[in-house]
């Protein structure tokens, strides 16, 4: 899993509440176990004026020009900025892959549902909860400047506007050690690879008939 320390990035404005899981990547494409291939259908209902469907590539597709993701102003975007309750809707980690192929470093928004919270960090995903007073005065700012970027520092735990105004978040200390150093699930176990070893080496002299080859 690729570590976040610090992402200076343009801001993309979602400036919806309730975005569930099916809106971030329709049902059709879950077929797919890899973490890779979802990109192209982030938000596939509002950004094309056709349906999808797996295989389909975007130069098959009706592209819908008004969608943000589509707008000149936002290319090459790594903060996505949101409403309350993002990521709501069914579990599907999928929808996390797709924010992070597509280029989405971090999510800034006002509230998240608890299980894409969490499968936010064990996919390099950050996800930043600001009041929603601050999320609103920065959706005004990317509305009124091409190229808004903010700053967003998980070591020191802020989002910095291009003015210097920096705004604190929370982030469990468990999940920021993880995500700084770049350790999903099995980042984590592999970390303790040694130990495993020497335990698979003492149970195989404890009890060699469980290890017949």
């Amino acid at each position: 899993m690729k570590p976040f320390t610090k992402v200076v990035g343009v801001v993309t404005p979602m400036a919806r509440s309730n975005v569930d899981t099916d809106q971030i990547i329709p049902k059709q494409y879950l077929k797919a176990i890899g973490r890779t291939g979802f990109g192209d259908n982030l938000f596939d209902g509002w950004r094309y004026l056709d349906e999808g469907a797996p295989g389909v590539t975007q130069n098959e597709r009706r592209i819908n020009h008004e969608f943000v993701l589509n707008q000149p102003r936002f290319q090459g975007a790594s903060v996505l900025l949101a409403g309350e309750n993002f990521g709501c809707g069914s579990s599907r980690e999928h929808a996390v892959w797709a924010l992070e192929e597509y280029g989405f470093r971090c999510v800034v928004a006002a509230s998240f549902a608890d299980i894409f919270y969490g499968n936010c960090f064990k996919n390099g995903v950050l996800p930043v909860v600001l009041d929603p007073p601050v999320i609103a005065r920065l959706f005004a700012a990317v509305a009124a400047e091409p190229g808004y970027a903010l700053i967003v520092d998980l070591e020191a735990q802020r989002v910095v506007t291009p003015e210097g105004e920096a705004f604190p978040f929370e982030v469990d200390a468990f999940r920021r050690h993880c995500l700084l150093n770049g350790l999903d699930d099995i980042g984590l176990t592999l970390a303790d690879s040694a130990v495993i070893a020497s335990f698979e080496e003492k149970r195989r002299d404890q009890a060699p008939w469980l290890f017949l080859d």
